[in-house]
């Protein structure tokens, strides 16, 4: 009874529209148009989110800090206490980022009428469905073409991080949506650093679990990021708000304003 409430409560919250008078997911096109799909590449490349992490993993190439690093965190576990308890963590990470994406996903507004609001959220979902299994099936193909023997010794999948990956893509579709729901800016900051840190939360806790070295993980954060933000902004069909300048006169001279949208 509780799940129902929670339930009914996000999809009250997610009735209305966008600013621009749209519905979420009411553009959502499988021919986003050849322009459209480049741009949402270069600008998913371009994200830190996904350069920063390949090269992090590229840094712990070097002198084999990726396996000493992935030694020392199976031995000390500094953060959760085992490699029991980390393990456990991850999973449970997993599970929160998922919980979050759907959560935001059924908070976005899709109309106020129920043909409307279920028409259009099926059609979103539908292209979030896509990225998340977007993502499984890169991460699964790199794993078994790859071929990399995980830290413990227990498998050859340890290229890339599946939990982490799963965790990045979602959380980062998560992320997306809270840009349609009307909050301040400072509550949608807050909520994104903490998206954030259940990725960064599942990347740890899979290296100190043992099952992964770190460049496993943040090749699966960069993977989950990069699938997330180019499928979202090239089928869903949404405008992101794009950096403006404008020069406005004052006295003696002028102002320059620069506004950018995050």
């Amino acid at each position: 009874m509780r799940y129902l409430a929670v339930l009914a409560m996000l999809m009250c919250t997610g009735c209305g529209t966008l600013p621009d008078g749209r519905r979420w997911g009411q553009d959502a096109t499988v021919t986003p148009g050849f322009e459209r799909i480049k741009e949402s590449a270069a600008n998913a490349a371009r994200d830190p989110w996904v350069w920063a992490p390949l090269v992090g993993a590229a840094v712990f190439q070097v002198d084999d800090w990726d396996r000493r690093t992935a030694d020392w965190a199976q031995q000390r576990t500094p953060v959760f206490g085992s490699q029991r308890s980390a393990e456990d963590w991850s999973d449970h990470l997993r599970t929160a980022s998922v919980l979050a994406h759907y959560g935001t996903l059924a908070a976005t507004p899709s109309g106020d009428t129920p043909a409307q609001w279920f028409a259009d959220k099926a059609k979103g979902t539908l292209v979030h469905v896509a990225a998340v299994s977007g993502t499984v099936l890169v991460t699964r193909t790199l794993k078994t073409t790859i071929d990399r023997e995980r830290p413990n010794g227990l498998g050859t999948e340890s290229f890339p991080s599946g939990h982490t990956s799963t965790s990045a893509v979602h959380t980062r579709l998560a992320s997306r949506n809270l840009e349609s729901i009307e909050m301040s800016a400072m509550t949608r900051t807050s909520l994104d650093v903490g998206l954030y840190a259940l990725t960064v939360g599942t990347s740890w806790a899979r290296i100190e679990a043992g099952w992964h070295y770190p460049s496993d993980t943040l090749v699966g954060m960069a993977l989950g990021n990069f699938i997330a933000s180019f499928v979202n902004d090239a089928f869903l069909g949404l405008e992101r708000n794009a950096a403006r300048v404008a020069i406005a006169p004052i006295e003696r001279g002028a102002m320059l304003h620069f506004n950018v949208g995050f």
